[in-house]
Formats: C-alpha cells, structure tokens, sequence
C-alpha cells in the first residue's frame, strides 16, 4: 500500500482554499445578512452553511466504513432556519458550518494516497474515494460560488473587498 499523501494533500489544499475564500466572503456581511434570502425563495447564506457542514459531517463520518449519507442527518431541516436571532444566530450558523468542515479535516488527515481507490457509498452507489472526494469538492465549490455571490451582492459594490484578483490585476506585475 502506497502510504504517500501527494493527491490527498492536493485534496485537502483545495477544501482548505475554498473554506477560507468562503469565510472571506462571510466576514463581509452583518448578521442580517447572513440570513436574509435575496428573493424569499434562495437559501440565504447561513442556510447554506448549515447545509454544506450537515453534508460534510455526514459524508465523512466513518467515511471508509459507513454510507455517506447517514441516517440522523435530516437533510431537510438544513435548510430551514431556525437559527437564534442576531449575533447568537451568526454564531450558531458558524458552529454548523464548523462541524463539518472539521470533520472533513479530520478525515482527510487519516487517509493516504493508498486509499484512493478503495470503495465508500454514497446513497448506496459505490464510489472510489477519489470520486467522493471529487464529489465533495465539486460541492463545496458550488456553493462557495452561491455564498460569495450573494455576499457581493448584499454587501454591495462600495464595500465589497474581492476575495480573488481584482479586476484589471491580471496581467503579470499588476
């Protein structure tokens, strides 16, 4: 068995990228905004939170030897907030999220590149761990992209601190 960790590290560098652009975007909304729906039927940005820690705590639980999605989940009740009022509720949407990036971290950390092409499921369908893992990812991404969305938005162009390169920072020495 290849004990070697070059592909999870890789894995693990991309999780960690997209959490900390993802907690950029987050830090640059009040705690309203956090939970507000832009049109009353999108899930605001805590709701989302509460969804990708449900997903990640779940599918990476006793990943290598359990079904991703597990049975106390409950992957309704994420997306309904009912989160505590102001600040309490920021807090408590952090928690979620939290939880199962930490468990995802976790995980990440016992395996090897040997793993790679051992089977876990996923709603019962077999997957290479390579394919969870860039399942999970593909994920996380999407709603990165949903949440940053929708803080530039709420947060609005005069205060908006871009998470990636500036707009006319492109070429080589901007």
């Amino acid at each position: 068995m290849n004990d070697s960790r070059a592909a999870i590290g890789d894995f693990a560098f991309k999780f960690g990228e997209i959490r900390s652009e993802t907690e950029l975007a987050i830090a640059q909304v009040d705690s309203a905004q956090l939970r507000r729906s832009l049109d009353g039927d999108t899930n605001s940005i805590a709701v989302t939170m509460k969804h990708v820690g449900g997903n990640l705590k779940s599918r990476f639980t006793n990943f290598l030897a359990e079904d991703g999605e597990k049975p106390w989940r409950g992957r309704e009740r994420e997306f309904v907030d009912d989160f505590p009022a102001g600040e309490a509720g920021r807090v408590a949407a952090h928690a979620a999220w939290s939880e199962g990036w930490g468990v995802l971290e976790s995980t990440l950390a016992s395996l090897s590149d040997g793993d790679l092409c051992r089977t876990v499921t996923i709603r019962g369908v077999p997957h290479s761990v390579t394919r969870a893992l860039a399942r999970s990812l593909a994920h996380v991404a999407y709603h990165q992209g949903q949440i940053t969305l929708i803080s530039r938005i709420l947060v609005g162009p005069e205060r908006w601190k871009t998470i990636s390169i500036p707009r006319g920072r492109s070429a080589p020495g901007n």
